[in-house]
């Protein structure tokens, strides 16, 4: 099987065992764990390798989740993925998940990049117009981009609003060069 449609699978497997009340603390520490793994090269490669046993494993994930206050649950998922030898997807897994419990609670994610700091004012009139746009409720993280000349560059799942200055200035070359 493809390793996204096995990170698919196993992230709807994650939504359905822990349920959409507790998704949101499940997902963020579901999250942390593969934060540990990207920033900890030592870690990642303990749960990757097979040069260990799955109880050794296990012990060892038993352990940092009682430091970092993971739930039993996401321990026992994280354990499933590692005795099934997908822990290396955690990342698409988390991702795919995020993306099916906003699907779920009809909630969208924007990113939108900016060269300078957004107002509260114009926040406001971008979350509507986002609202509208995706048809559901939008969150929305900003990111300052110092290389936007101006404009915003808006990022909702898969798809992306370009209205930067650069984006608009490579639409007109595009115009002028077709004639």
């Amino acid at each position: 099987m493809k390793p996204v449609k096995e990170a698919k699978r196993y992230a709807k497997m994650f939504i359905n065992v822990v349920g959409m009340e507790s998704a949101p603390t499940s997902l963020s520490e579901l999250a942390s764990v593969d934060q540990l793994m990207l920033k900890s090269g030592e870690f990642r490669s303990f749960i990757l390798s097979p040069g260990f046993s799955q109880a050794e494993k296990e012990g060892a994930l038993r352990k940092v989740a009682e430091k970092v206050q993971i739930s039993d649950t996401v321990v026992r998922f994280i354990i499933h993925l590692s005795e099934n030898r997908v822990i290396g997807a955690l990342s698409e897994i988390v991702k795919i998940a995020t993306a099916i419990y906003l699907e779920k609670k009809k909630q969208a994610k924007a990113v939108v990049f900016t060269s300078v700091e957004v107002t509260k004012a114009n926040e406001e009139r971008l979350k509507v117009s986002l609202k509208k746009l995706v048809d559901r409720d939008v969150d929305v993280e900003y990111v300052i981009d110092p290389s936007l000349l101006g404009g915003i560059l808006v990022k909702v799942g898969s798809t992306m609003y370009d209205n930067s200055v650069k984006g608009q200035l490579r639409l007109l070359k595009d115009e002028l060069i077709k004639g």
